[in-house]
């Protein structure tokens, strides 16, 4: 179907394809990943024909269709159902010509023809695509030009979808839907009758949808079979036998070498010498596979917990002007909560964290919130707000007014902007690092309450499961907002569903969410029933594990003042050798590098009976968490 033969690309200095070869058969459901930068998209392009290579060849079978969501989204007068029936441009065709047509023989050719293509069906068709991305009957019926840009690239991406073509080019296609979208455009990929090629950073789609992993590693593809999961257990393997080739590679250079070393110089053995020097040149290089280390995120926690709730509404309305969105909203957040918000876009998720985050005010009823309450806020629409001149140094430098030099460029590394990465204008920062730059700046006090909205968009999985670790071990509440069902799974105790006009919990788990989405909440109920009357349920589990958190808060203050002893510790130790370090300490007073040396005895000591309780506490926490 799709070959790709030794093909060699530049850009710039940096070479994205060095001779690369891979082989997609037809039918094939294919996932691609790399990190940011490497050149997937690049790929894509000359697979279309946009770029040319600099050697090498991309072929396709002959007279098969290429298709890909446009990059500039529809916005004129025609309704959604319009642009995506004008997508089969075969369809719209032969329509045309049947209008016109007097010759009975082409007559009856066009109408074969149509009945071939399922032509008469192709509004049902249309129809349910746009149902599945988010459009509603009177929606469908609205023109392109009322809709704003995210919504017109779902209609560019159910045109795509209904024109069916032979190979099917994705790059990124979750970015513009919410976790319903997202759920349907899986279950849609997943019953693709024809191949296709996805980019995408969204692991339970590369689970659910693909049968193949396409992965782009220095310059090469390799193509694996199953989804992502079993890409990265095939890697880790072929990792662990590669270093273990290398190794014996190495110990046989090295026995090669000597050899060569010891006798080249013997005429006895100049030959045999001669023989191994040989083959020392051909021997072919074993390159290790290693994977590049991702910059963690970092989202310090709050200095002092609040007491619980920390935020709390009875009866509260929010909305725009004179008009609410939402209302009878009745909920608690706790100082350690982990909520995912489900919902589809339009229903009111960002409305409602506007109002946890206190940027909207309750219209009616009340809504309290902790005094000394710290909020932090992350939506996408954030990162046209950083100023495009500015560096990441200077952004921060701004939050520290006071901080020398070394401490802001610290604090910079800490977010993920090490050395010159620190100086890089923001203009120049892909969409991934700007991303992280805006949620380091918004977490940089430590905030009691976080709230995430879409934060996954332009992070590749890596990165993705960096973020999903710093959620994880942040000490405060988080509110999240994602189409990433896996980062919602990892990440959030429990969920409420923001759904006609109010925010109410919702009892039950993904799976169950998924079904209720995708069959209906009928339908997805007598499924959930199913086997389930000998289990408790995940919202059960999920109150036990809120409750088993709240009385374990004790035993938490006494770890976290344990890590700052340790740390304190740590750091007098640091300073004690750094004096002891110095000859001239001993030289000049005999008696101080003595009383030094003895207190440095007593802070080992001490820091070896906090490590000892805090790893007691902290096994007796974790066994107590885990119930």
């Amino acid at each position: 179907m799709l070959h790709v033969n030794d093909l060699t690309y530049r850009l710039g200095a940096r070479t994205l394809f060095d001779k690369a070869t891979v082989a997609i058969p037809t039918g094939a459901r294919v996932g691609f990943v790399a990190r940011n930068g490497t050149g997937k998209t690049t790929l894509f392009r000359i697979i279309r024909g946009e770029l040319s290579p600099e050697s090498g060849s991309v072929m396709i079978g002959r007279g098969l269709k290429i298709g890909s969501v446009a990059q500039e989204a529809p916005g004129g007068p025609e309704t959604l159902a319009e642009v995506v029936l004008a997508a089969d441009t075969e369809r719209a065709a032969l329509l045309a010509e049947a209008e016109t047509a007097t010759d009975p023989n082409r007559i009856a050719e066009i109408q074969v023809r149509l009945t071939d293509i399922g032509a008469h069906a192709a509004p049902s068709r249309a129809a349910s695509i746009l149902y599945g991305l988010g459009f509603d009957e009177e929606a469908q019926q609205r023109p392109c030009s009322s809709f704003s840009g995210g919504w017109r690239m779902r209609v560019a991406l159910a045109a795509v979808l209904f024109a069916e073509p032979d190979l099917l080019l994705l790059d990124e296609p979750t970015n513009y839907l919410d976790l319903e979208g997202t759920l349907w455009l899986m279950e849609y990929l997943a019953r693709y009758p024809h191949t296709v090629l996805v980019i995408s950073h969204d692991r339970d789609l590369l689970n659910q949808s693909v049968d193949s992993i396409l992965h782009l590693d220095q310059g090469k593809l390799s193509l694996y079979r199953g989804g992502y999961d079993q890409f990265e257990r095939q890697r880790a393997e072929q990792q662990a036998l590669q270093l273990k080739l290398k190794k014996k590679q190495e110990d046989e250079r090295r026995h090669l070498q000597a050899f060569v070393d010891r006798f080249k110089a013997k005429a006895s053995k100049a030959k045999q010498a001669q023989s191994r020097v040989k083959r020392l040149e051909k021997m072919q290089v074993i390159a290790a596979i290693v994977d590049q280390d991702v910059l963690p995120f970092d989202f310090p926690s709050p200095e002092r917990p609040l007491s619980p709730p920390i935020v709390a509404m009875e009866g509260a309305t929010v909305g725009y002007g004179d008009t609410p969105v939402l209302s009878r909203l009745s909920l608690s957040i706790a100082d350690d909560d982990r909520i995912g918000l489900l919902g589809s876009n339009g229903n009111g998720k960002s409305t409602f964290a506007k109002l946890v985050a206190g940027r909207l005010g309750a219209m009616s009823g009340v809504v309290r919130r902790s005094q000394k309450l710290q909020v932090a806020y992350f939506a996408q629409h954030q990162l046209d707000e950083l100023n495009p001149a500015g560096t990441p140094y200077r952004h921060v430098a701004d939050l520290m007014p006071d901080g020398t030099e070394a401490k802001v460029r610290a604090r910079c590394a800490q977010m993920g902007f090490p050395g010159a990465k620190a100086d890089t204008p923001v203009s120049s920062l892909s969409g991934g690092e700007k991303a992280r730059l805006l949620m380091g700046l918004a977490t940089f006090g430590g905030p009691h309450l976080l709230i995430l909205d879409e934060p996954t968009n332009h992070l590749d999985i890596d990165s993705r499961s960096a973020l999903m670790e710093a959620i994880n071990d942040y000490g405060g509440a988080v509110i999240l907002i994602s189409h990433d069902r896996f980062l919602l799974e990892a990440c959030a105790d429990r969920l409420w569903l923001v759904a006609g006009g109010t925010v109410k919990p919702f009892d039950d788990d993904l799976d169950a969410y998924r079904r209720f989405v995708l069959e209906g909440p009928e339908d997805a109920s007598r499924t959930s029933a199913k086997g389930d009357d000998q289990k408790s349920s995940q919202a059960e589990q999920r109150r036990e594990s809120a409750e088993r958190r709240a009385s374990l808060t004790p035993l938490r203050k006494k770890i976290e003042a344990l890590e700052a002893r340790m740390a304190k510790f740590s750091d007098l130790i640091a300073r004690v050798d750094g004096v002891l370090g110095d000859p001239a300490t001993f030289e000049k007073d005999p008696v101080k590098a003595s009383q030094l040396s003895a207190q440095r005895a007593d802070l080992e000591r001490s820091l070896m009976a906090a490590e000892e309780e805090w790893l007691e506490l902290s096994t007796e926490y974790e066994t107590a968490l885990a119930g």
